[in-house]
């Protein structure tokens, strides 16, 4: 009875909570954007074009967010093509949704949808496994040594009581996205520490520029980016973990200290001013490769968008950099997000659980890694330990300097230097709360009511046992 009630539920319960495809906003997906409300996709259902014989061939079905038309050609290519060459009893078909994560939570609530399930985060799949939905994954990690392979915190996360139900595709972090040539004009050095960032930021501003570009336009949880990256680097990992794990209040001296910074950098006007609300992350990458400010504070997915505007003779004016070090974070400490999870379809047969597994296994390679990241830059992190074997010799600027990014955050990991994303360590309603942050920035919550709400919210669900696995950051 339980697990009917959830189901009949869930696309009304979470309609609110996860409208975000591919989440570390997923920068990701607004349904005819990713989460940081940038460029829209032509439509909203493009299936994969055919380009091998696959006529009477059965079908394992994916859905995917709209992304980019040259991303579409990739993916379709990279993955797609090579799979259904490969043998001649199946052929994938990939639907780029832009309504992905509506369409995927219907879909799944009716016992339909396709083999291999899209979702924006841990968060997003915690619901979908006590309702049923999901596949166990165990017997398939075993199979191809998924637990060896995958950073421990990212395996982790997609597990439920112990059993795996969802993949990290491709991991992400808050940061600091420059335009070389502004630095060097105005005499900046790239900053360190958040001291010198805001310092710089403040002379941006007397100068007529944007103190940083960033927006939240068409897609509110662009704010739970900022909200992560305060967490980390105000609150500390330390903290944020024991709030996680039910050791201590939400509302305690560090984390308001990180909400009441998010709100001191909103009045600031550090986070585009009023612009906040009108821009997306293609026109604020677009403002930056334009010289009009000399940050962008956000995802490494937004690599993905910098391409297409950091071209010809501006391409490497761009750079990029973890946040600098505060007093709390003394160390190169990164936020770990995720671009979205893969997941298995429990209504189907096992015939096609077990092809969907191969094809989940595919794309968890550091081959596929490179392939996708040559192509598409800033997506397919793929959160592997060893990622050595990734060549980036042929590859773009942005398309290296974002696999050095991957590769920096793989070390971080090893060492604990980490902190929380809310898509991947936060139950979905706390979530939601985050999100909402902006309560605060625009003065319609106190600091102090806005934290407890996140206790209350946090307290309901960690009762539930709706927290994914909090891994342990090194302790200072």
């Amino acid at each position: 009875m339980k697990r009917k009630l959830i189901a009949v539920m869930l696309t009304i319960s979470m309609l609110g909570s996860l409208l975000v495809g591919c989440s570390v906003s997923t920068g990701s997906s607004s349904k005819d954007s990713k989460s940081d409300g940038s460029s829209t996709t032509p439509s909203a259902k493009e299936e994969t074009k055919e380009t091998t014989d696959t006529k009477g061939r059965e079908e394992i079905t994916m859905w995917f967010w709209g992304a980019e038309p040259y991303a579409q050609e990739a993916f379709n290519k990279i993955l797609v093509d090579k799979y259904n060459a490969s043998q001649d009893k199946y052929k994938l078909v990939i639907e780029f949704r832009p309504s992905v994560d509506t369409d995927m939570t219907t879909a799944l609530a009716a016992n339909q949808g396709p083999d291999i399930v899209y979702g924006s985060g841990p968060s997003f799949v915690m619901p979908l496994v006590e309702a049923g939905k999901l596949e166990p994954m165990d017997k398939y990690a075993e199979q191809y040594g998924w637990k060896d392979k995958i950073l421990q915190p990212y395996y982790e996360s997609g597990t439920v009581n112990g059993s795996l139900y969802s993949l990290v595709n491709g991991v992400s972090t808050m940061g600091v996205f420059y335009n070389k040539k502004v630095l060097e004009d105005n005499g900046w050095k790239v900053p360190t520490t958040m001291k010198e960032l805001e310092n710089t930021m403040d002379q941006a501003l007397q100068k007529g520029l944007y103190a940083s570009v960033t927006g939240n336009k068409g897609w509110q949880p662009v704010n739970e980016n900022y909200a992560s990256l305060f967490l980390t680097h105000i609150a500390g990992p330390e903290t944020v973990y024991n709030v996680l794990t039910g050791k201590e209040k939400w509302n305690n001296p560090n984390m308001k200290a990180a909400i009441e910074k998010s709100k001191e950098w909103w009045d600031k006007g550090y986070l585009a001013g009023d612009d906040y609300v009108n821009l997306n992350f293609s026109e604020s990458l677009q403002l930056l490769a334009d010289e009009k400010s000399p940050f962008f504070i956000g995802p490494t997915i937004a690599f993905q968008w910098a391409a297409s505007f950091f071209t010809g003779d501006k391409a490497e004016n761009l750079g990029f950099i973890p946040f600098p070090a505060t007093e709390q974070v003394p160390n190169e400490t990164y936020t770990l997000g995720a671009a979205c999870t893969l997941s298995i379809n429990a209504n189907k047969s096992q015939e096609h659980k077990d092809e969907a597994a191969k094809i989940i296994n595919k794309m968890m390679t550091p081959e596929f890694m490179q392939d996708m990241t040559t192509a598409w830059p800033g997506y397919w992190g793929t959160p592997l330990k060893d990622l050595s074997s990734v060549d980036t010799s042929s590859m773009s600027y942005l398309s290296k300097s974002f696999v050095e990014v991957v590769q920096k955050i793989a070390k971080a990991v090893d060492e604990g230097n980490f902190g929380y994303y809310d898509n991947v360590f936060f139950p979905a309603a706390t979530q939601q709360r985050i999100v909402n942050i902006d309560e605060v920035w625009f003065g319609t919550t106190s600091v102090s009511d806005y934290l407890d709400s996140l206790d209350k919210e946090f307290s309901a669900e960690f009762e539930k046992g709706l927290v994914p696995p909090i891994p342990a950051p090194a302790i200072k």
